[in-house]
């Protein structure tokens, strides 16, 4: 069964000016993957956003895991 990614599968932590820790825990194996990234459109789309886009969820998914 494919798991669909959600909000809830992301901790954000804010990391200075303009940065944030993300971490990306998987549903099914409760492994986990952690980045800091500085792309605020991202961030913006998916944690400040009231109903994210499963495209902006699985791009910052990409992020945590490359």
């Amino acid at each position: 069964m494919k798991t669909k990614t959600t909000i809830s599968d992301f901790t954000f932590i804010f990391a200075g000016y303009g940065h944030y820790k993300v971490t990306y825990t998987s549903p099914v194996t409760y492994k986990k993957w952690t980045k800091i990234t500085d792309n605020m459109p991202l961030i913006d789309a998916t944690k400040n956003a009231d109903d994210p886009k499963r495209c902006d969820l699985n791009q910052l998914k990409n992020v945590c895991k490359s």
